[in-house]
């Protein structure tokens, strides 16, 4: 399938989201996707997985950004986001337990100043 056409499709499939890249508002490469997380009720993607930092794979580290929070971008064939490096860098730390922690994920969802995915 050619760009032009995964860029029409009305929905995408998360193999092609895996890897996108994410850039800021002023261009700057952020870091790319490395997975979604899904609700299992409700179906809503509740947040993207982001790889930043690190070189050649090594030393990245993982945050999770709102799915909301990402708007594709055709010129770019990535996601662009109002999120600036100095938050993500901010961003609470996942705990060890972290799919399971609502508190983590209320704090998280403050932090980028959106309502959590269940609301």
């Amino acid at each position: 399938m050619s760009t032009q056409e995964r860029i029409a499709d009305p929905l995408v499939s998360t193999s092609n989201v895996n890897g996108t890249r994410v850039f800021s508002r002023t261009g700057e490469e952020l870091g790319h996707i490395d997975h979604l997380m899904i609700d299992k009720k409700s179906g809503k993607v509740a947040y993207a997985v982001m790889h930043f930092g690190g070189f050649l794979g090594m030393g990245e580290e993982a945050h999770p950004v709102p799915w909301n929070k990402l708007n594709y971008d055709t010129q770019r064939d990535g996601f662009v986001t109002d999120i600036t490096r100095e938050q993500i860098e901010g961003a609470p730390r996942r705990p060890d337990d972290w799919q399971r922690d609502r508190r983590w994920e209320e704090q998280t969802f403050t932090h980028w100043g959106v309502p959590p995915y269940w609301i």
